[in-house]
């Protein structure tokens, strides 16, 4: 009776690895002879560019020094490291011999041009909404890029979890394919917005929650994240800023890096701004568009109003202690540049409007005071000097004192060995 029992069990475990193993196959696509660049018209190619700046592919695909779209950035998972893969159309480690329809494939269904599931790293979950016309503008553009020979790394997610063929299962949890449908609710502007938020600039990748497995938590959609060490705060009316994002401010932030009443894109946000920088005006107001509807800034212009004059009226608090060593390193450090007087300057970022100081999370402003804001990221020219000679104790001391005389909230607690914390993970990338 008992080997009865057994052999049934192998019999069930054996069918059901040959049943998954069919439901996981997918055909390779044989590869094609290396496209000419000359054979993509020009008018492609240069819509694949701004396609491709506003998804923020170098972002991910480029190491820092490092050949465009050759790829090999890691990127760190609860599971484990993963590394982006070489999309230049080199024929032998890129995808020089990728038909167009294996790259829409990879696009849309998440699967490599030999069959293998994709790790959902690669946001194919966001890239399937797009329309045809612009991922073949995405294909003509990454194939008539410069080739470049890079190997790819393999990643450090250990054993069975690395079996691609298990992706297959994720894809039946949590993943469903199609491309973007228009809400006949919202105007064209707002459709266009969500097109591109939800789609191609696939900011719920960064701003939306994730669960045990990696998925995205739809239900908490834009409620904030953590991403590469920072936190990419709530895109919802859940978001701490002193004074909500108005259209106005969304578009001003995400075309130049600069809000006037929330500070200079740094971190991962850098590159967005940059990518985003290429894309028609019309277009980012859309997305601005999206973003207000959802964080209801356009029925809290009074709570702005007051948020502003409050800021104001902080400006000078605390700088004549001069016994508080706190009030020391900001007026030695800080205060020549963020010190605003009567009136805002977008480029003087008003720490008492700043969303770093006023998250409940210290991570983002830690990082900026530790690297400062590089020139490439915020506003062209402009330069924060990053203070990673002070003490952890000092970093902490001037954290804490800027959240007690511009927000009036709570220190953060433990403070000191959060920022070694951070700094330790600097020293481990």
């Amino acid at each position: 009776m008992l080997k009865r029992i057994l052999l049934i069990v192998i019999g069930v475990v054996v069918l059901g690895t040959v049943g998954f193993g069919v439901f996981a196959w997918r055909p390779s696509i044989a590869k094609i002879p290396q496209p000419a660049a000359t054979s993509f018209a020009p008018a492609l190619v240069a819509k694949g560019e701004v396609l491709a700046s506003a998804g923020y592919c170098a972002a991910c695909h480029t190491v820092r020094g490092g050949q465009p779209f050759a790829g090999g950035y890691a990127m760190a998972t609860q599971f484990g490291t993963i590394y982006s893969t070489n999309i230049t159309p080199d024929r032998k480690t890129g995808i020089g011999g990728w038909s167009e329809a294996a790259f829409e494939r990879a696009m849309r269904h998440g699967v490599r041009r030999d069959g293998a599931h994709l790790f959902p790293a690669f946001p194919y979950d966001h890239f399937s909404k797009l329309s045809d016309g612009d991922v073949a503008a995405l294909y003509a553009y990454f194939m008539t890029r410069p080739p470049v020979e890079a190997k790819e790394i393999s990643s450090t997610i250990p054993f069975p979890l690395n079996i691609r063929a298990l992706q297959a299962g994720w894809k039946l949890l949590f993943f469903h394919p199609g491309r973007f449908v228009a809400d006949p609710k919202q105007s064209a502007e707002w459709n266009r917005g969500a097109y591109l938020a939800e789609g191609l600039s696939h900011c719920g990748a960064c701003h939306t929650p994730r669960g045990s497995l990696g998925a995205e938590k739809h239900d908490q959609a834009y409620a904030g994240a953590p991403i590469d060490g920072w936190v990419a705060p709530s895109l919802t009316r859940t978001n701490q800023a002193p004074v909500p994002w108005s259209k106005d401010e969304l578009v001003a932030y995400l075309a130049t890096g600069v809000s006037q009443y929330h500070g200079t894109a740094a971190g991962p946000m850098g590159a967005v701004a940059r990518g985003l920088s290429k894309l028609p005006p019309a277009d980012v107001a859309a997305i601005a568009t999206y973003f207000a509807s959802r964080n209801g800034s356009a029925a809290q212009g009074a709570q702005a109003d007051a948020a502003i004059r409050q800021a104001m009226a902080r400006e000078g608090i605390g700088l004549g202690l001069q016994y508080d060593p706190a009030a020391r390193l900001y007026a030695g450090a800080c205060a020549s540049c963020h010190y605003n007087g009567k009136a805002l300057n977008p480029l003087r970022p008003d720490l008492a409007l700043n969303s770093a100081v006023s998250m409940d999370d210290p991570t983002n402003l830690v990082r900026v005071i530790l690297h400062g804001v590089s020139a490439e990221d915020g506003a062209p020219g402009v330069v924060m000097p990053g203070f990673s000679g002070f003490s952890d104790a000092d970093i902490a001391r001037l954290a804490n004192w800027l959240r007690a005389t511009r927000t009036g909230k709570p220190g953060w607690a433990d403070l000191q060995n959060k920022v070694a914390a951070i700094r330790a993970q600097d020293r481990g990338q």
